[in-house]
């Protein structure tokens, strides 16, 4: 509802002009039950012609003469399509980040801008056969080779359409003779239109697969939910090789046999062909994908063919959740605890959630699933409390048992005297493996790395006393905290033992690499990095060879450790496993844990068993132990209660307000400006911290600047946000502010 006298519509929906709005009058008679994103009927030109229009904004100043704004007629109530439910995911998503109404529409609307059709041509005659035979003829007597081949061809498939490109490619024949045997009657040329497909499916299609008893019940609960019209979110937490992806399948075949549709996200990172074969050999030509190596062009091709019907199933990354399907009925997350499913940019979406508010918008709604071996906190919490509907798949199917996992105390080499990458323990097992002819993988945990600084000696690690985050190193000689701004010198030596080896950690694949080659010159070894993938297809490439057993060791960071199948790889080495634990982030521990977790997952899934050795310097970590017993409930009962002691989510509710400016001073006061601000609504319990520059502080000369706020009710956040868009939106329309920028970060979105 509004009390505002006009609103801003937006009449050509496309993804380019969703920034030309139109403004009407709001009657009196639609003020209690219009709202931001709704689908309205207005008089549209000179002609008053009635148009379909949805509402961006509204305000009480009229952008031009009161007296020439035309009112709105009213609001559409039926014959929702999947264009009105694009829009109002956009205006919810607008109210629930903090982003412009235009930046949320261009989100979640295809691109619209026409793409150039492929086309297939073909060759056929069109003379008589008898006067084709005479005119092949006449060219044989006057010599006109290239006329003479492709009549004598036609001749020989007079029923059949001969493809151009063979025509001119095999026979040699040119596109000028083609036009004019064409234009004297002799042959006819046709073009067809199709939509470019990025896969072609396999015809060696897949029969049904029997399914376990612990699949089968997951199937066979969520039908039952379906029948009585239940439309749940579900949470499928499965071992490493468990078969979740069976499971995805038979869920999707459910719902297809109902007339619905599926949207299936995959992390871009374990997007591989092998995963999306799997679907491809169900489901046919009924399934496509969307990805970021794709051109804009297969693109639009995707989401065209998602509009008009052809197809019923699209997998892809986060983007994918935006496809225009009119009949959506399940949406599923696999490793649905991955953090490429929140957006970086405004609105800085998460996909779990906005998936969730989509299924709900959906007319007869939609059910969603989502996947992992190692659950979010968020999502596994609120299972637990029966917001979720929690399925457990523990049997491995793919290889058998889990693998033996070892880990390696990285201090107590150093005493040792090894001071290489590789502890001995993992050395005796490669040199086992290569001489047995078996695959190694050795995953370098680098995600999350910010600088931080431990002893190498006992493994101390220098935190802040206040955030229970390690801090991060900076020039200078300063250890800084990238959530309340606490400072203190570097040392050089270790407060805990007194030892002199304190340093950052720095070792990457190449360095690995060499080493391998080094220790092992004998072998064959790949690396997987943004180095080595910044190509098209060269992350398939590599995959692929490894598979093909081209090479012996494959070194990498966390791409190669996401669901994989190689069944020939009988050990993982996990090197410097706590990199990741010492970020400045409070999920650190948990994203350690499903790092771990998964990359040790990787051993063992044929019918070899398979060995893990996790190298650490803090092996006695919560997230290190669990992880090498692939204990999640352990893990996440250790977790959970660090989170409830200081208040992280999901126990509590988290906003991160980040002010932009090329002025350091500038930003910073401004910051301490919204911070008062949002003190002066003096809300209950709330919990503020900061300002402090955030994690990377400077980026191309503008600084980032971050107040987190903590609060157990999520709408007072969002209320917070509003209070704080309102105050930044009246100084920007007086001109008093300039050169500063505000975005809100939510974590996570209550409810969802």
């Amino acid at each position: 509802m509004t009390a505002c006298e006009y609103a801003n519509v937006i009449i050509d929906i496309s993804h380019e002009k969703v920034d030309r709005p139109f403004q009407y009058r709001v009657p009196e008679s639609l003020r209690s039950s219009i709202d931001i994103g709704d689908p309205v009927y207005v008089p549209f030109g000179r002609g008053n012609t009635r148009r379909k229009g949805y509402v961006i904004s509204f305000t009480d100043e009229a952008d031009w003469d009161p007296a020439k704004i035309k009112e709105i007629e009213g609001i559409v109530k039926d014959n929702i399509s999947a264009q009105d439910i694009s829009i109002r995911l956009a205006a919810w998503m607008k109210h629930h980040y903090g982003s412009t109404m235009i930046a949320a529409l261009r989100t979640v609307l295809p691109s619209s801008k026409k793409q150039n059709r492929q086309v297939h041509k073909y060759v056929s005659l069109r003379l008589p056969l008898r006067e084709a035979t005479e005119y092949y003829y006449e060219c044989v007597r006057k010599k006109q080779s290239a006329r003479e081949r492709i009549i004598k061809e036609l001749l020989d498939n007079p029923e059949d359409r001969i493809p151009y490109e063979l025509i001119t490619g095999k026979l040699g024949v040119t596109s000028a003779t083609l036009k004019a045997l064409s234009d004297k009657g002799i042959i006819k040329i046709e073009s067809e239109e199709y939509y470019r497909n990025p896969i072609a499916a396999s015809s060696d299609r897949y029969g049904k697969k029997t399914l376990s008893d612990e699949q089968q019940a997951v199937v066979s609960s969520f039908s039952k939910d379906y029948d009585e019209g239940k439309r749940d979110t579900y949470l499928i937490h499965g071992i490493t090789g468990s078969g979740k992806t069976e499971v995805y399948i038979a869920l999707i075949d459910d719902v297809i046999r109902r007339g619905k549709q599926a949207i299936v996200l995959i992390p871009e990172i374990a997007l591989t062909y092998q995963t999306l074969m799997r679907f491809y050999r169900h489901f046919g030509d009924r399934v496509s994908v969307v990805n970021s190596s794709m051109s804009p062009g297969e693109k639009f091709d995707q989401m065209e063919r998602a509009r008009t019907g052809d197809i019923d199933i699209i997998i892809g990354p986060r983007s994918a959740l935006f496809t225009p399907f009119s009949n959506l009925g399940i949406i599923i997350i696999d490793e649905e605890h991955e953090t490429t499913y929140k957006s970086e940019t405004m609105p800085k979406y998460h996909a779990r959630e906005t998936a969730i508010e989509l299924a709900r918008l959906v007319p007869d709604g939609a059910s969603v699933v989502l996947g992992s071996a190692t659950p979010s906190l968020d999502s596994y919490y609120k299972a637990r409390n029966g917001r979720y509907k929690l399925f457990e798949l523990n049997k491995r199917l793919t290889g058998g048992t889990l693998p033996m996992v070892e880990i390696a105390d990285l201090r107590e080499e150093l005493r040792k005297g090894n001071r290489s990458i590789f502890s001995i323990r993992l050395q005796e097992l490669i040199e086992d493996r290569l001489s047995r002819k078996e695959q190694v993988m050795l995953f370098i945990n680098r995600r999350g790395y910010a600088g931080f600084v431990s002893c190498r000696a006992c493994g101390h690690v220098f935190k802040c006393p206040h955030c229970d985050v390690a801090l991060s190193e900076h020039r200078g000689g300063r250890l800084v905290c990238h959530y309340c701004g606490y400072e203190e010198p570097a040392k050089k030596i270790c407060p805990k033992c007194g030892s002199k080896f304190v340093s950052s950690f720095r070792a990457g694949t190449q360095q690995i690499e060499d080493e391998v080659k080094k220790f092992w010159p004998e072998a064959k070894v790949l690396r997987m990095d943004a180095d080595t993938t910044r190509t098209k297809g060269s992350y398939e490439k590599i995959l692929s060879a490894f598979a093909n057993k081209e090479a012996d060791v494959l070194v990498g960071t966390q791409m190669i450790v996401k669901g994989h199948d190689f069944p020939d790889v009988t050990l993982v080495g996990i090197l410097a496993a706590d990199m990741s634990l010492y970020a400045s982030d409070y999920r650190a521990s948990e994203r350690t844990f499903q790092l771990l977790t998964q990359a040790a997952g990787r051993a063992g899934r044929g019918e070899k068993p398979g060995n893990v050795i996790i190298q650490s310097y803090q092996p006695e970590h919560y997230s290190i132990i669990t992880a090498s017993k692939q204990d999640y409930k352990a893990f996440y009962e250790e977790e959970i209660a660090y989170r409830d002691i200081l208040r992280y989510p999901p126990i509590s509710h988290m906003m991160c307000v980040q002010v932009q400016s090329s002025d350091e001073e500038r930003g910073m006061k401004f910051a301490n400006r919204l911070r008062a601000l949002m003190e002066q609504q003096k809300i209950r319990n709330a919990v503020f911290i900061g300002p402090a520059f955030a994690s990377v502080g400077k980026i191309n000369d503008v600084y980032r600047i971050a107040v987190y706020v903590k609060l157990d009710d999520y709408e007072m956040l969002v209320e917070l946000k509003d209070v704080l868009e309102k105050f930044v939106r009246e100084l920007n329309d007086a001109g008093k502010i300039r050169d500063v920028s505000v975005q809100f970060d939510f974590d996570p979105v209550n409810g969802y």
